[in-house]
């Protein structure tokens, strides 16, 4: 076993076979990332362990802040409504995200789905090992990092994912900790999704419903992270640098931040917001924006 010194520090390089023995321990444990808080580690394996120079620094200003639109009054004032879209259309094109309020989700629905998150990933471990699996297939999917033996750095982060539509999931195969919320939540955001998506087409100077009929609103999957305390933060990272594979996705944030998107070059915090949720447009819809007409779009965030 040999090491290294990066930037001032040691660093425990270990070969290939042992690296995924380590990750194949890590994951048969089936209690992710949480189950080593609670063990009382001080010191973070190494499997978790980023170069310095992957750390991003934030520049936020109040001069660079991420659009916040307001949607109340889309449906009845065509003047606002009209608003709406070029506000839109101007957050894609320069930053391709933005924050909507007054979305038409009840506060109380978006508060009931962090405490859901919150409830399934503070259960009892032997419960949600029960459903902790790398199936792709199960309507319902708990692990720590999906993509566990592939980057050179493991996030500091446990997560679930959820189909929820086109086909709904049996109520049996959903936690019970967090079934209604997530069925509730995801009719919420699907409605909203589809008057995203009308905007976002509207934006185009396409029909509202363009979007939509090429298939945008036929899928939805619902993902929830829980990012346990960690002793050696300086060390690792929550959500390594990213753009999402999906046409659109709405993040709901809670109110501790670490949210950041790269704008010119540069990482910007998102300050959480009440009642807001933030929307970035994926690299699907990025994909098919440009086999339409040329506009350009980035992205970059994280999902819950």
């Amino acid at each position: 076993m040999e090491s290294e010194v990066v930037d001032g520090r040691a660093v425990k390089m270990i070969n290939s076979d042992d690296r995924i023995s380590e990750l194949k321990a890590f994951d048969d444990i089936k209690t992710g990332v949480k189950g080593l808080v609670e063990e009382g580690v001080t010191k973070i394996p190494t499997l978790f362990h980023h170069p310095p120079e992957k750390f991003p620094v934030a520049s936020n200003t109040e001069s660079t802040m991420i659009p916040v639109i307001d949607l109340e009054g889309i449906a009845k004032d065509p003047m606002k409504r009209k608003q709406i879209v070029s506000r839109i259309r101007e957050a894609c094109e320069t930053w391709g995200f933005f924050q909507v309020v007054n979305h038409g989700i009840p506060l109380s629905v978006l508060e009931d789905m962090k405490d859901g998150v919150r409830r399934f990933f503070e259960q009892d471990d032997e419960v949600k090992k029960r459903l902790y699996t790398r199936d792709n297939m199960k309507p319902f999917i708990y692990n720590s990092n999906f993509d566990l033996y592939s980057p050179s750095a493991l996030n500091w982060r446990d997560s679930f994912s959820c189909q929820l539509a086109p086909d709904t999931p049996k109520s049996q195969d959903l936690p019970a900790v967090c079934r209604d919320i997530l069925l509730e939540f995801g009719t919420n955001i699907m409605n909203l999704g589809i008057t995203l998506f009308e905007l976002l087409s509207e934006s185009l100077n396409l029909d509202s419903n363009y979007l939509s009929n090429i298939g945008c609103v036929e899928q939805l999957i619902s993902v929830g992270h829980y990012y346990p305390s960690c002793p050696e933060p300086e060390l690792t990272m929550g959500t390594t640098k990213h753009s999402d594979a999906s046409f659109l996705t709405v993040v709901l944030q809670d109110y501790i931040g670490g949210l950041q998107i790269l704008y010119k070059d540069k990482w910007v915090n998102i300050q959480p917001i009440s009642k807001a949720l933030v929307v970035n447009i994926g690299d699907l819809l990025h994909a098919s924006f440009l086999l339409t007409i040329p506009v350009y779009i980035t992205s970059d965030t994280d999902a819950f």
